[in-house]
């Protein structure tokens, strides 16, 4: 029997992706939920908000791809089966994001809000000071993959870069903090806090009225500055705001919401100070994702060990 390769997506359009893998994995055959196949020829299934239960019961399954680099879609399915499970970590991926956190990092720097305000009001005002990159603390929250890349170069811009995990890290050249306890310590070192945390159960809501009043106070900016790009329930919006408009942050700029698409209800669209994009900070080209989780069949089949393996018992 044929061994299958299963999209089970939930969301989205499953066709790009069969018609993908039916060119990169030619040895298997390709079938997407709701399809008729042999449920005992399943090997491997790739992931995108699947229905819960969908992926249960299937004896011959070897192991599990999200299609993303988030992966609590996965987490939200009581029946997920307990095989290796692996998340996308490409290149092209880990670059887009990194343009993201830079482009809104010196936006916040270099005060672009500000001006564009003057330029609707045709005003010429340039009486404060500006200060440079060095000047400027940047704080990040979440140091794997993305979040290492993201230091890397904003330290090669200039800036002051610091970075959170929840486990300890060794970087070269960026001071890091880890667990609990030394959050508060990354806090009061950060003008600028940029979040790129998975979403497990601890960090649901971590972005908090709490962890924004511990931010510097001492800075050379007005006050301090959020970027989220990590992922939508990590944040406490209504706190968020309420920071905004009491003074303790100065600037937000948010990827994710704790409702996607955000609804037209939200009053974060026309608050003054907030800066929304539609979850796109780092959007990754469908071929280039489906020649990595191609070649992690590959591997699986050589009986080698996936990359960016999922420890399922901690979420991420």
């Amino acid at each position: 029997m044929k061994k299958t390769f299963l999209i089970a997506m939930g969301s989205g359009d499953p066709e790009p992706w069969v018609k993908s893998f039916e060119t990169l994995l030619p040895e298997f055959s390709i079938a997407k939920l709701g399809d008729d196949f042999e449920r005992e020829s399943v090997a491997y299934a790739m992931t995108w908000y699947h229905p819960p239960g969908s992926l249960a019961d299937f004896k011959s399954l070897k192991a599990i791809f999200s299609l993303g680099a988030g992966v609590d879609h996965l987490f939200r399915d009581p029946l997920l089966p307990s095989v290796p499970t692996a998340r996308v970590v490409d290149p092209d991926l880990t670059k887009r994001m990194t343009e993201y956190v830079i482009l809104h990092a010196l936006s916040i720097l270099r005060q672009t809000r500000r001006y564009r305000n003057q330029q609707n009001q045709k005003v010429w005002l340039d009486d404060d000071h500006q200060p440079a990159a060095g000047d400027v603390r940047i704080g990040i929250m979440g140091m794997g993959v993305l979040g290492q890349d993201a230091a890397e170069k904003l330290s090669l811009i200039g800036f002051d870069v610091a970075g959170w995990n929840r486990s300890p890290k060794s970087i070269s050249g960026i001071k890091l903090f880890s667990g609990h306890e030394e959050l508060p310590h990354l806090l009061a070192r950060t003008d600028i806090l940029i979040v790129l945390l998975p979403l497990t159960p601890e960090t649901r809501g971590i972005i908090n009225a709490k962890l924004l009043k511990g931010l510097a106070r001492d800075g050379r900016v007005k006050a301090p500055s959020l970027i989220n790009a990590g992922r939508g329930g990590l944040q406490k919006e209504n706190e968020i705001l309420s920071c905004l408009d009491g003074g303790t942050l100065h600037e937000a700029v948010l990827d994710v919401f704790e409702t996607e698409p955000l609804p037209v209800s939200s009053p974060l669209w026309l608050h003054p100070r907030v800066t929304i994009t539609p979850h796109n900070a780092s959007v990754s080209d469908p071929m280039a994702i489906s020649k990595m989780i191609a070649e992690q069949v590959r591997r699986s089949e050589r009986g080698e060990p996936l990359l960016y393996q999922l420890d399922q018992s901690r979420g991420y």
